[in-house]
């Protein structure tokens, strides 16, 4: 029974009138979803800061509360504090709505991640699927925010943004019909409870680095941050946003980042699963965790050209996850549950060769790019 059926199993026997039993629960549900992400994401932002800080052997911030625990308040009132200026050019409408198509949609893949054992607003039979499609809504505003602006730079952004999602979504969607394959199954309680005592980080390890790499991608960020690329494009797609607006967008780049750290626990790194200490706690640590090597990567690796970045959707990420997805249902054919160890070790030694092989036959190249 999820966490809304015993809402409105509590509101019956308190004698609530029938239109409140599904209209309270969404609005409360609603409220937790919005606290709770605005929350983590205050802290996302303060430890990507400060772990940041740490790579690049500086301070980071240090000044305004303990070690700076209050400087992501401090950014968000100065944002909030700052004037909404709209081009002249603009198409003022769609400038207005491009921020809450962006922000709302992450929000909305929280209903259906498990936080604990029962933790779970909406336990659809089709979990992932939702996450999938929903998730695909934000790429809709960014080109709307794109287009409205009527600034060839965020124009450009936008365009970007289309090619690299639909690239990068194709990977990403096979190498969850892996996981499928296995647990039988799209329901994310299902997913979880699937990874005992085995996690498929280590059972489908190729798929997890599919994923992974893929989800990179559409969270726009390092190595894959190319609809920013102020090099290029200035601010991208939001580069006439300002105030309340841009504050959406940057608040939609971390809650996204947030919502694909907790589906790649809930996927991957067995979910609530953990000795000793509650599931939401364990949930948490996993989250931050997968959170901190997202941050890792930033600060260590440059980003892709525009050409690579497509390349490597297209000739590396593709082939490797069509590939993956053959073994795991060859392996889900002649493989018995209960010799899962075995799958682990081909599929690590497979995931190895293929890596090394494909190095060898394929590379991304570097230099100059002639026009």
């Amino acid at each position: 029974m999820t966490l809304l059926d015993q809402f409105q199993l509590f509101l019956k026997t308190q004698g609530w009138p029938e239109w409140a039993y599904y209209s309270v629960p969404a609005i409360v549900a609603i409220l937790i979803i919005i606290i709770a992400v605005l929350s983590v994401v205050i802290v996302f932002i303060w430890w990507e800061r400060r772990l940041i800080s740490r790579f690049q052997i500086r301070l980071g911030p240090n000044r305004c509360g303990p070690e700076g625990l209050f400087q992501p308040v401090a950014t968000a009132v100065k944002i909030l504090l700052k004037e909404d200026i709209v081009p002249a050019a603009a198409d003022k409408i769609i400038h207005f709505i491009a921020p809450i198509t962006v922000f709302v949609p992450i929000l909305m893949i929280f209903a259906v991640v498990p936080f604990d054992a029962g933790a779970i607003l909406v336990d659809l039979n089709v979990g992932i699927i939702y996450v999938i499609a929903i998730s695909s809504i934000s790429v809709i505003g960014i080109f709307m925010a794109a287009w409205a602006s009527g600034n060839k730079y965020s124009f450009i952004s936008g365009v970007r943004s289309i090619a690299q999602m639909v690239s990068y979504e194709i990977p990403v969607v096979l190498s969850i019909v892996g996981i499928a394959l296995v647990t039988g199954s799209f329901a994310m309680n299902k997913i979880v409870e699937a990874q005992s005592p085995i996690p498929f980080i280590l059972l489908q390890p190729l798929g997890f680095l599919i994923f992974f790499l893929g989800s990179l991608a559409e969270m726009n960020r390092s190595p894959f941050d190319l609809l920013e690329a102020d090099s290029e494009i200035v601010a991208g797609y939001h580069i006439e946003y300002s105030g309340m607006k841009f504050a959406m967008f940057y608040l939609g780049e971390y809650g996204v980042a947030l919502a694909y750290a907790g589906v790649i626990t809930t996927l991957f790194l067995s979910g609530w699963q953990g000795p000793f200490l509650p599931g939401i706690i364990w949930f948490l640590v996993k989250v931050m965790l997968v959170f901190s090597v997202i941050v890792w990567i930033r600060s260590t690796l440059p980003r892709f050209r525009v050409d690579q970045l497509m390349a490597f959707a297209w000739k590396v990420m593709l082939p490797m996850a069509v590939i993956n997805l053959i073994l795991i249902a060859v392996e889900v054919l002649l493989i018995p549950a209960s010799l899962q160890w075995v799958a682990m070790i081909l599929n690590f030694g497979f995931a190895a060769v293929l890596i090394l092989l494909w190095s060898k036959i394929y590379s991304l190249g570097g230099g100059r790019v002639e026009v």
